[in-house]
């Protein structure tokens, strides 16, 4: 296998990115002057020695705890539970929430040999039967049968009554149109619907 061939098929491991566009990718590379595809090359790397999971939440960080767990403006008795690490960047830009976060490292998902044993599950009921003063769980997990299926399952893994969880709300996004909405995401909706203010 050509050096182009290798690259390419290395590109084409990336999520959402096929043969044509790891394709175009690696042309694009080929076109730049050799210090540019040195400093990415050097950034990979570094990114791969650098950062790690938080021991305390799992978010991928440069140092351990990471900055969210050890701010001391944040929330503790607030826990958003997450599917991967970049979930988090999501509702950090929404500015809204300041509590801390528990990422699973993934979702439930039987077809591709994902089970309850691969997520982070024991780390989650440590964190809660631990003493710490968490009053509310919220399941932002993803709107699909994966992840309303592991949502189930993170209801389950909370035997304490005192702390509340909730599931973000879900349904149709501001802007979206009622007519290219799928049939769960409009019973969602339905379900979710509050009362209005006058």
């Amino acid at each position: 296998m050509s050096a182009i061939d290798e690259l390419i098929t290395e590109f084409a491991k990336l999520p959402g990115i096929g043969r044509k566009t790891a394709a175009r990718l690696t042309y694009f590379l080929l076109k730049q002057p050799t210090e540019a595809s040195r400093r990415l090359a050097t950034t990979i790397e570094h990114v791969a020695e650098r950062v790690s999971p938080c021991s305390v939440c799992g978010n991928l960080s440069e140092v351990d705890p990471c900055e969210i767990c050890t701010d001391p403006r944040r929330d503790g008795s607030l826990l958003c539970v997450v599917e991967e690490a970049s979930d988090i960047t999501a509702i950090e830009r929404s500015g809204e929430y300041r509590g801390l976060y528990h990422v699973l490292g993934g979702r439930l998902s039987p077809l591709d040999g994902i089970g309850p044993d691969d997520l982070r599950l024991q780390a989650l009921e440590a964190r809660v039967g631990n003493g710490t003063p968490v009053r509310e769980i919220i399941v932002a997990t993803n709107p699909s049968m994966e992840g309303e299926a592991t949502a189930t399952l993170v209801r389950g893994v909370i035997a304490n009554p005192a702390i509340r969880v909730s599931r973000l709300a879900q349904g149709l996004p501001v802007g979206g149109d009622l007519e290219y909405a799928d049939a769960v995401t409009v019973a969602q909706a339905l379900t979710a619907r509050r009362e209005m203010s006058s």
